[in-house]
């Protein structure tokens, strides 16, 4: 298992989760979105950041503003739908359920205690050297 592949891969799972909480809190700038992520430890770059815009605006969760700016062009503020909202409400029960879950299985494994060699023991199904352990 690659272990920089899998982190990657639940961070991705949750990044438009995240991007609909951040717009849930008001008009936001893609750069400021960008700048919560990363200050978060979610790296994301503009190139997939924007897509996901896109694809979260073709489908109805949010829509966008034009505000002229003082310093340059005019800037593009995000705001959520009210089907964003919605689709948010239900994002946030599911995540709820599975923090739960996750939280459930991940407690009990840290009930163990690393042993100095500072890897996670693996507690076996059975111990064929002590059949009454397997009752």
């Amino acid at each position: 298992m690659n272990i920089e592949n899998a982190q990657v891969q639940m961070r991705k799972g949750i990044l438009e989760f995240c991007i609909l909480h951040i717009i849930s809190r008001g008009e936001v700038y893609a750069s400021d979105m960008l700048d919560e992520l990363t200050s978060a430890r979610i790296m994301v770059v503009e190139g997939t950041l924007y897509p996901l815009l896109t694809r979260l605006k073709n489908a109805g969760l949010l829509d966008y503003k034009w505000v002229e700016s003082t310093s340059g062009p005019p800037r593009k503020y995000y705001i959520l739908t009210e089907l964003g909202r919605d689709s948010l409400d239900a994002l946030n029960e599911t995540w709820q359920e599975l923090a739960e879950s996750v939280n459930a299985i991940v407690g009990k494994t840290g009930q163990h205690k690393k042993p100095a060699n500072g890897k996670t023991p693996v507690t076996p199904l059975s111990d064929p050297t002590n059949p009454s352990a397997n009752a």
